[in-house]
Formats: C-alpha cells, sequence, structure tokens
C-alpha cells in the first residue's frame, strides 16, 4: 500500500498512467465497449465504477492544457432515448481536479477509431451506458 493513493488504481493502471507522456491517450471504457478488439494495451478493473476511477485518476493525471480535446466522451447516438446522467458527475470530478476542462463528444464510430490509437484501454466494470471516456495527459505543472 501507498499513501494517499487511491486502492481502485491497480499497479498495473499506476504503470500505465505513470508511462504515458504528454499528448497520450487513455480510453477508460464501460462494460458494453469493444475493448479487446480496441485496445493495443488492456487494463482490467473490474467492479469498479468509471466515476470512482475518474476520481482516483484525476488526482494523479493532469490533463493535456494544450489541446481542448483533452477530455472526450462517446456521443449518444441520433435517436438512441438513453440518458446520461454519468456525464453530470463527470463534469462534477473534472471541475473539482481540472476546473478550466472543457468536455467534448464525438461520434460514436470517430471515437472508436480514436480509441484505437489510445495508449491504453481500461476496462471498467461500468454499466452506465455511453459512460466511456478518452482522456489526454498532459505535463504535470
Amino acid at each position: 500500500m501507498l499513501k494517499g493513493i487511491s486502492p481502485l488504481l491497480s499497479p498495473e493502471l499506476l504503470k500505465v498512467l505513470d508511462e504515458m507522456g504528454h499528448g497520450d491517450e487513455i480510453v477508460f471504457a464501460d462494460a458494453n465497449f469493444p475493448t479487446v478488439s480496441t485496445g493495443k494495451r488492456i487494463v482490467r478493473a473490474d467492479g469498479i465504477g468509471a466515476v470512482e476511477l475518474l476520481d482516483a485518476v484525476l488526482q494523479l493525471f493532469p490533463l493535456d492544457q494544450y489541446d481542448e480535446d483533452h477530455f472526450v466522451l462517446m456521443e449518444v447516438v441520433p435517436g438512441d432515448p438513453v440518458q446520461t446522467p454519468i456525464w453530470d458527475e463527470y463534469k462534477a470530478i473534472l471541475n473539482r481536479y481540472e476546473p478550466e476542462a472543457k468536455v467534448h463528444t464525438m461520434e460514436r464510430f470517430a471515437y472508436y477509431e480514436r480509441a484505437k490509437e489510445a495508449y491504453c484501454v481500461v476496462a471498467t466494470g461500468e454499466t452506465a451506458q455511453y459512460a466511456n471516456m478518452i482522456l489526454k495527459k498532459g505535463v504535470v505543472r
């Protein structure tokens, strides 16, 4: 155990977060995301919700201050009646750690293509729909 680091962050995930450089991206995927067919590198976070994991990660992980497209959610497919209350939870956490950060959305298939280029895809246990997010790493200031 380490002091001040959430137990939700596995040694494998901590290693990935540390290895990533400025501009590298990481996907936090919900339970429906095609993680295995999308990710070059995969970290399992089974049973962990995306809200809790985002809160733990943003305590350690700076977002890219030079690229406004540093926090990206998958757009709801037009005509899909699903609601996305989890996005409000994400925005609250984002505002706590990165108050100047902006949330962007991306069309579903464009999102998948971008996710294929990510440094890592983290498979969470999140069951909310459209709960996927891409974070672009910045520099520690």
